[in-house]
């Protein structure tokens, strides 16, 4: 997997919108294969970005913080 894409899971403050967009960009340039994509393939990689951003904020939402030590 992706070594730049941080757990924001648990973080003290919360993960700001850019620390969830920036995993989520990650992610989406690991899996596609491109830093950036072509200008045809642009609209489809910003959307699938878009996505998983809003997947992250959702699941970290659902989940909660960790229960302490």
């Amino acid at each position: 997997m992706c070594r730049s894409i941080k757990t924001l899971r648990g973080q003290e403050p919360p993960p700001t919108d850019d620390e969830v967009v920036a995993a989520a960009l990650q992610f989406v340039r690991k899996i596609s294969g491109y830093r950036k994509p072509s200008q045809k393939n642009a609209a489809a990689f910003d959307a699938a970005v878009a996505n998983v951003a809003d997947a992250t904020r959702k699941l970290l939402a659902e989940l909660g913080s960790p229960p302490a030590n």
